[in-house]
């Protein structure tokens, strides 16, 4: 099953202009644009046949072709990562079996969680979308909770039933617990982590889906999937000791370059 990666890069963010040409400096010091670590995370999955930047913008696609990434512009319409994924495949035609959004703000995603998406995928014919989630340590919920409180868009949450379909994803904190969780607790709360993996015809279909009322409240795409009824799988993952974190607001930078440092990754 050829397995393609597609990177999804756009300039024009509403909460974060620029975003993909933002600079992290790691263990060495040394700027590297996020474009760049989101590729660096890409090239590190193995089994991987192809790994494409899908962009409307010349300055990240300048940007992403002067370290060495292939690049399919897309159009300028395309109003989510998951578009842009259908967009390369109408570009580049249907000779692959999974198609791989690795958005291009998680620099961070250990190439196991990428993996075992695509394991999951080839394992089971029938499903059409997955995504990876992590159950939060402590660490990673007081994160979560710190961000709400001060009103910053922060990660996902993904809530699902017993045979890994997903009931819901949201930028709130679900489930709700309504108390603190004891130590000796399981933490019931898990990250979305922003990678999925599509079959060329889910992501067909997605484009003939209007946008739904769900997607636009909580600016979330893979919503769309479940409010026209195509479950999305849910495959949990772990963080093998790895801190993992998006960047979503500037204020993220200084806490994914720390990891970085932690990490030793240059």
């Amino acid at each position: 099953m050829p397995v393609l990666i597609v990177i999804p890069a756009r300039y024009a963010s509403v909460r974060y202009p620029g975003k993909p040409l933002a600079e992290l400096r790691g263990a060495s010091g040394v700027p590297r644009s996020l474009i760049q670590r989101s590729w660096d995370a890409a090239r590190q999955v193995e089994g991987i046949d192809r790994v494409v930047v899908a962009t409307d913008d010349t300055r990240i696609a300048e940007a992403a072709e002067a370290f060495g990434a292939e690049v399919v512009m897309t159009p300028s319409t395309c109003r989510n990562g998951t578009e842009r994924c259908a967009a390369v495949i109408e570009e580049l035609g249907d000779d692959y079996d999974i198609i791989v959004n690795l958005q291009g703000d998680a620099p961070l995603t250990p190439p196991w969680f990428v993996s075992a998406l695509v394991d999951a995928m080839r394992d089971d014919p029938g499903a059409q979308v997955a995504t990876p989630v992590l159950r939060c340590d402590a660490e990673a919920l007081e994160g979560f909770l710190d961000d709400r409180r001060h009103g910053r868009v922060g990660a996902t949450t993904a809530v699902f039933d017993v045979a890994e379909r997903a009931l819901y994803f949201s930028k709130e904190v679900l489930p709700y617990t309504g108390r603190p969780i004891g130590p000796e607790e399981e933490i019931p709360v898990f990250h979305h982590v922003g990678v999925y993996a599509y079959r060329p015809s889910a992501l067909a279909a997605y484009l003939d889906w209007p946008m739904g009322r769900l997607e636009t409240w909580e600016g979330l795409e893979q919503l769309r999937f479940m409010e026209n009824g195509l479950p999305v799988r849910c495959v949990e993952v772990e963080a093998r000791g790895q801190a993992f974190w998006e960047l979503n607001n500037p204020s993220d930078i200084p806490r994914i370059e720390a990891i970085l440092r932690k990490m030793g990754v240059d």
